[in-house]
């Protein structure tokens, strides 16, 4: 049994488009204007309430969020530990490594001190932040030795070496071959692929 309407023959659908990260922070900017609560977003994205957040006004703060279908859970040190190779990752793929100095950069990317940073990331992982880097950076040197669109002193530059004897040196001690020894194996094994 119908209702007696007809189709608006011109009626159309649309499908939303929207970034979820802006439409949300969108939303809680504005919900937290209204309550008075100073605030800023890192460069991760995470909140960051710039006031001691007791739980009663954590609950506030959630329920003035809900209807939204948005919450707030306190950063992990877990999720800090993360955010922290995330951006070292970031920053050595990037080719941006002499544009930067690391602790500022990862002090401003996610909002806190660098001491703090090193000093969580340590106590989490057992090494430091700085070799967490050597070791990203080798990785990257060893992908674009493999490319072979590079010289090493190019690769040397690109991962902000001070020369091509220090990166072979921390190349050496992270994976016990020079980037030439490493290189002439690729080649040899490249060379044993094509005589199959």
């Amino acid at each position: 049994m119908g209702t007696g309407l007809l189709p608006v023959p011109y009626a159309m659908k649309f499908r939303l488009d929207y970034i979820p990260k802006q439409v949300c922070q969108k939303v809680v900017s504005e919900r937290l204007k209204e309550m008075r609560i100073a605030f800023s977003f890192n460069a991760l994205g995470h909140l960051v309430v710039e006031t001691e957040v007791s739980p009663a006004l954590l609950t506030e703060i959630n329920k003035a969020l809900a209807p939204y279908g948005i919450s707030l859970s306190e950063t992990g040190k877990n999720d800090i530990v993360n955010d922290i190779k995330k951006a070292v990752e970031e920053l050595v793929y990037s080719g941006d490594m002499r544009k930067f100095t690391t602790s500022v950069y990862l002090s401003k990317k996610l909002g806190y001190s660098y001491s703090y940073l090193s000093n969580l990331f340590s106590e989490e992982t057992y090494t430091s932040i700085e070799n967490f880097i050597i070791l990203r950076k080798i990785e990257y040197a060893k992908r674009l030795i493999i490319a072979g669109d590079m010289s090493l002193t190019e690769i040397a530059f690109k991962l902000d070496y001070s020369s091509v004897a220090h990166l072979s040196g921390q190349f050496k001690k992270v994976t016990g071959l020079t980037p030439t020894a490493f290189l002439r194996i690729l080649e040899k094994r490249n060379l044993k692929t094509k005589n199959l």
